[in-house]
């Protein structure tokens, strides 16, 4: 499974993160310990905002460990949020088209996770999208085709309402098909100013991802970057974290949004 982090605070440089605690995502690229898979080395990806409304985005297929670009530009970039993720593929081809964050207009999307069965529900899900959006799938991952999926589904709107409307119609079509493998989504969302976080599986086994908040500065992560420091909190099964600007996080149910409905909790 993929590891990532995401960040919304105070502009802070991206290596403060991603490359220089004891436990960052770059080492969890081949360290990883709260996953199956240790090593996480099918290329990586890091998307930030700037000056402008659409984030810079840097993908690579090299293993994050041993990309000296990565660390270079970690180390001059500076930013008040940002998206950083390694991948762990689970099927699909390795190319820099199907490394995470992925980029549509001002929204950012990078996603741990996987649709059980995807060869068998593939056609009905990209027939979820529709054509101005279709052409700009450049991959071939499943993860990619969500996000386009729940785009179409109205994240302008209601981006947890969107979320939970594309994953009840793909367990569907799953069901429809008779797969009985797990709808696996932990993911993060980002339209530049609010932050979404979610943790959802259809057999109530999603992956790992954990939070913290230090003053204005929030952090999502599929594992803390050191245990050491204080404050670190799992995200509930079948919830969302929604930070959006000028307000205190608060958790909506995913269950809820699944069935059309959600109410966020302080």
């Amino acid at each position: 499974m993929c590891r990532f982090l995401a960040y919304r605070g105070r502009p802070v440089f991206l290596e403060d993160l991603v490359c220089a605690p004891d436990h960052s995502l770059v080492h969890q690229s081949l360290h990883a310990e709260e996953t199956k898979t240790g090593t996480n080395g099918d290329g990586f990806g890091v998307g930030w905002y700037g000056e402008r409304a659409e984030p810079g985005l840097y993908r690579e297929v090299r293993p994050a460990w041993s990309d000296e670009n990565l660390r270079s530009i970690c180390a001059q970039v500076s930013s008040g949020l940002f998206f950083a993720h390694v991948r762990a593929a689970t099927g699909t081809a390795t190319s820099r088209a199907n490394c995470h964050p992925f980029v549509r207009g001002r929204w950012m999307f990078m996603h741990n996770g996987q649709i059980g069965g995807y060869s068998a529900v593939r056609r009905r899900i990209e027939d979820m999208i529709p054509d101005d959006l279709y052409h700009h799938r450049a991959g071939t991952t499943d993860s990619a085709a969500i996000f386009l999926a729940a785009l179409a589904a109205g994240l302008d709107e209601d981006p947890v309402r969107a979320v939970g409307t594309t994953l009840r119609r793909v367990k569907a079509f799953m069901e429809a098909a008779g797969v009985t493998e797990a709808l696996r989504f932990t993911a993060a969302l980002t339209d530049g100013a609010s932050l979404y976080a979610f943790r959802w599986a259809s057999d109530g086994k999603p992956a790992t991802l954990y939070h913290r908040e230090r003053g204005e500065d929030l952090l999502v992560v599929s594992e803390p970057l050191d245990r050491a420091e204080p404050g670190w909190q799992a995200l509930p099964v079948s919830c969302a974290l929604v930070a959006r600007r000028g307000a205190a996080p608060a958790l909506a149910c995913l269950d809820d949004a699944l069935k059309g409905e959600h109410t966020l909790r302080l």
